[in-house]
């Protein structure tokens, strides 16, 4: 029985897929190849880079006209410096992947006495010079997790690609595909001089650069469809949306989402059991809570430095932020954390979701709140009680608090949905929107109740000009995002962070009649 795949390539004989090759514009990578020209290949982690540079192999050695080899270079990347040392481990791993092209010579040599005759500078372009020449077809040679190399070990790689381009075919390779994570003008390597050298510099023969999308939702139908098909067992279409509205068609995260609900959820391995939305809900928070791989590597990349320059004036909606870095918006582009849009803002909802529970994990854990103190006898959340215990929380211990952020600009908010979490999350669900210059950041509390969901918006702003003008403001926006969500009941939290402005002047609590019914405003 084929599954949904969460680890390594598409085998198409144990994995549901989309076909690589569609997701490529394979008659502009074609032409290319035909053309003898060097391109770039680049895409988030685990959205089927590798497949489809293994298909793309695959596909050019049954067509017969060139000699196409597959190498992964992540083998050198703990050389670091060590340009030997790295050169050599990737001519091995070239070796080893050229035995498997049927037909073919193979790349031959004692690498580290090639190293050692040619020098490291020069010694991956005389292997292939010399492959190239015993070759009776043309080499094309696909090199992937290009980006993972290190420092001078990367130059020398990239200078040595470049010193041959003018010898193709006859004695280089025709074509040369650099793969990774990242486009080629964000390799970045420091020399010990302090001097920074970017990849378009050291490989200025690249003719196109092309990035490797997500499902869109066609495909997501699509691939839920062979399952169906195999098993018998159907998602509902609601189920299907619910997918592509909570991943936006990253193909990791549609994988892990399916797989988690068919296979893991040992109800659901009764193939008689349709998927609904509850299910893919649930799938959803188990990822986000379990935090496999893919999901913890994007919280690691939070701590870098230029990722906080642009997702913090995300968090906070700062409408007065000036323009990101255009650098570090393209950089998050290519690392599939922000969209490939215009306006700057988190690629899909599950990652909205993960970005603010991992700044706040540690908050969390140590913010003592017993949720069912917070829940009526009917079973609905009490939402005015739980607010006001964050105010009082608030005006004790924010400015502590706060300070322990990363992320100070959007302390404020992080604090409340950490405090949040820790009651909603007993039972229910939080949903949120923020983004670069709204201004705001939108919170939705879905509660259960027996067979109805509570649904509370709650909105937060920071208090930049009037209060009267921020209230007015907020509350329009508030009355917005309720209709727009279906809530029966809105708050706005306005956090004013003058620090010469008295607790007594910022606390407070006032009700505003308006077209939605009752909003409360909180002042902190």
């Amino acid at each position: 029985m084929r599954f949904f795949n969460t680890t390594g390539p598409i085998v198409p004989a144990d994995h549901y897929h989309v076909p690589p090759l569609e997701r490529l514009d394979l008659d502009e990578i074609l032409r290319l190849v035909s053309q003898k020209r060097y391109f770039l290949l680049h895409a988030p982690r685990q959205t089927g880079k590798t497949s489809a540079l293994l298909h793309l192999r695959d596909l050019l050695n049954r067509r017969g006209e060139v000699r196409c080899v597959y190498a992964n270079l992540e083998v050198a990347q703990s050389a670091r410096e060590d340009v030997g040392r790295g050169i050599a481990a990737m001519l091995s791993q070239i070796q080893q992947r050229s035995t498997l092209v049927p037909g073919g010579v193979p790349l031959e040599g004692n690498w580290s006495g090639m190293v050692k005759s040619f020098g490291a500078d020069a010694a991956l372009n005389e292997a292939l010079t010399r492959w190239s020449l015993a070759e009776s077809k043309p080499l094309v040679l696909l090199l992937d997790e290009v980006d993972t190399l290190v420092g001078d070990t990367l130059i020398a790689l990239l200078r040595q690609i470049r010193a041959g381009y003018d010898q193709r075919p006859e004695a280089f390779p025709q074509s040369v595909v650099l793969c990774g994570v990242r486009d080629i003008r964000d390799y970045r390597m420091t020399m010990g001089s302090g001097e920074v050298i970017t990849g378009g510099s050291a490989v200025n023969i690249k003719a196109e650069s092309f990035r490797l999308g997500d499902f869109d939702e066609a495909e997501v139908g699509s691939l839920f469809a062979q399952h169906t098909e195999e098993t018998g067992q159907v998602f509902t279409p609601r189920a299907i949306t619910t997918v592509w509205e909570s991943t936006r068609g990253q193909p990791w995260l549609v994988n892990a989402l399916a797989y988690q609900a068919c296979f893991r959820n040992r109800a659901n391995r009764d193939r008689t059991r349709p998927i609904r939305t509850a299910d893919i809900r649930e799938a959803r928070e188990v990822l986000i809570l379990r935090r496999d791989t893919h999901l913890d590597q994007l919280g690691d990349k939070l701590s870098e430095e230029r990722v906080r320059r642009v997702i913090g004036p995300l968090l906070s909606g700062d409408p007065a932020v000036a323009a990101l870095p255009t650098d570090d918006v393209q950089y998050l582009r290519d690392l599939g954390l922000i969209a490939t849009d215009a306006p700057a803002r988190i690629a899909n909802p599950i990652y909205a979701e993960v970005v603010p529970r991992v700044l706040t994990l540690t908050t969390e854990d140590v913010l003592v709140q017993e949720p069912a103190w917070y829940v009526e006898e009917q079973g609905s959340l009490d939402v005015p009680k739980l607010l006001a215990a964050f105010q009082d929380f608030f005006r004790e211990h924010s400015e502590h608090w706060v300070e322990r952020f990363q992320y100070r600009e959007a302390g404020p908010q992080l604090l409340l949905q950490a405090f949040l979490h820790r009651v909603v999350n007993s039972g229910g669900r939080i949903e949120r929107e923020y983004g670069l210059g709204r201004g705001r950041t939108d919170l939705l509390i879905v509660w259960p109740v027996e067979e109805r969901a509570e649904k509370t918006v709650v909105e937060c702003k920071v208090l930049r000009r009037s209060l009267d003008r921020t209230i007015a403001e907020g509350v329009k926006q508030t009355i917005g995002y309720m209709d727009r969500c279906g809530a029966a009941a809105g708050h706005l939290v306005v956090f004013d962070r003058d620090p010469e402005r008295s607790w007594k002047d910022r606390i407070f609590r006032r009700e505003a009649a308006t077209s939605a019914g009752a909003i409360t405003i909180w002042g902190m």
